[in-house]
C-alpha cells in the first residue's frame, strides 16, 4: 500500500524547535524527491515546498525558512525528516511531506508556535 505518514508535530514557544518526521511505503522511496508543504491557519496549502530533498540529498530550502529549517532523508527508514529550529508564530500551520511529482502526501501535522 502507498501512503506517507507525517508526525512529530505539536505546540512550543517561539524560538523552540520540533522535527517532523515522514515515513513513505510502497514506492521506490531511495529515487524520489520528498518535500515539505504548509497550510497556515485560514488559507490554503502553500503551491511551493518549504523544503526539499532530491534523491541525491541535494537541499532547497523557500526564504521564509532558510537557515532555519533543515531537510534530511534516511534511506534506510524511507522517512524524511524536518528539523525546525528558532521558530516563529508565523511558522504555526499544518505541515504535509509529498512525494514530489505524484499525489502522494501525508495526512499533515500540526505545528503550532506560541507563547
Amino acid at each position: 500500500q502507498v501512503r506517507a505518514v507525517d508526525s512529530g508535530g505539536g505546540l512550543v514557544q517561539p524560538g523552540g524547535s520540533l522535527r517532523l518526521s515522514c515515513r513513505v511505503s510502497g514506492i521506490d522511496f531511495r529515487n524520489n524527491a520528498i518535500g515539505w508543504y504548509r497550510q497556515a491557519p485560514g488559507k490554503q496549502r502553500e503551491s511551493a515546498a518549504v523544503a526539499v530533498i532530491t534523491r541525491n540529498g541535494a537541499t532547497n530550502y523557500a526564504d521564509s525558512v532558510k537557515g532555519r529549517f533543515t531537510i534530511s532523508r534516511d534511506n534506510n527508514k524511507n522517512t524524511v525528516y524536518l528539523q525546525m529550529n528558532t521558530l516563529k508564530p508565523e511558522d504555526t500551520a499544518i505541515y504535509y511531506c509529498n512525494v514530489i511529482g505524484t499525489s502522494i502526501w501525508g495526512q499533515g501535522a500540526q505545528v503550532t508556535v506560541s507563547s
